[in-house]
């Protein structure tokens, strides 16, 4: 994609006040059809497009999840930057998702926590399980987002879905795990930090915790 159509698109969404999850999204969406064509996407016809989702959807086997993600990117641009509506430029309508999500029962919840790798694991799917936080806001947390005092008990979740603050409920369990997770590992801005000084843990990285975790658990 042209650098400066790809400015424009970052800078609408950036004033439009969209996430740093959903920028990254929909901006690989469109990268990913201009590079699949090897042309800028605004030269594109309606044919090209849905040749690039029949390619992730029948030769990359990519999740529908990420295709329809890839799709709101796509029509995004179209709508904004082409000033092209869904009648002049269709795309192909949302796929469903034809399974039902896999659902731990409590034993299974259980087993999972002791089987993760450490205890900064161990909290991490504490915290998503307890809190009922999704991945997004679980390596967004903040250790002043803990309210401990126990007249609260509360988790402050900031610009959650939709771009709301909420809070959820803090139970003593996870209280008392993360104060141990705090005394070993003295996070500093973020809860759980990543790699990089200053930077919290990636989304992928929390989803590895929980998949190494669900294979050793499996195994036992």
């Amino acid at each position: 994609m042209a650098s400066e159509i790809r400015t424009r698109f970052i800078n609408y969404m950036t004033l439009q006040g969209f996430s740093p999850h959903t920028k990254k999204s929909y901006l690989d969406g469109v990268t990913g059809l201009a590079r699949f064509h090897n042309k800028s996407p605004d030269t594109l016809t309606n044919e090209e497009v849905q040749e690039y989702f029949r390619h992730l959807l029948d030769e990359r086997k990519v999740a529908v999840g990420t295709c329809n993600a890839y799709r709101s990117g796509i029509v995004c641009f179209y709508r904004n930057m082409c000033h092209w509506d869904e009648t002049r430029f269709p795309l192909p309508p949302r796929h469903q998702q034809k399974k039902l999500p896999v659902i731990f029962s409590e034993e299974e919840v259980k087993r999972l926590f002791p089987a993760a790798v450490n205890l900064k694991h161990r909290v991490l799917l504490k915290t998503a399980y307890s809190a009922g936080l999704r991945v997004s806001e679980l390596v967004r947390l903040q250790a002043k987002h803990i309210e401990s005092d126990p007249s609260r008990m509360l988790i402050r979740v900031e610009q959650g879905k939709g771009k709301k603050d909420r809070y959820t409920t803090l139970s003593r369990d996870l209280l008392d795990e993360l104060r141990t997770y705090w005394c070993k590992y003295r996070p500093e801005k973020w809860l759980f930090p990543g790699q990089k000084p200053g930077t919290h843990l990636t989304e992928s990285g929390a989803q590895s915790a929980y998949y190494l975790a669900k294979k050793k658990c499996r195994s036992q």
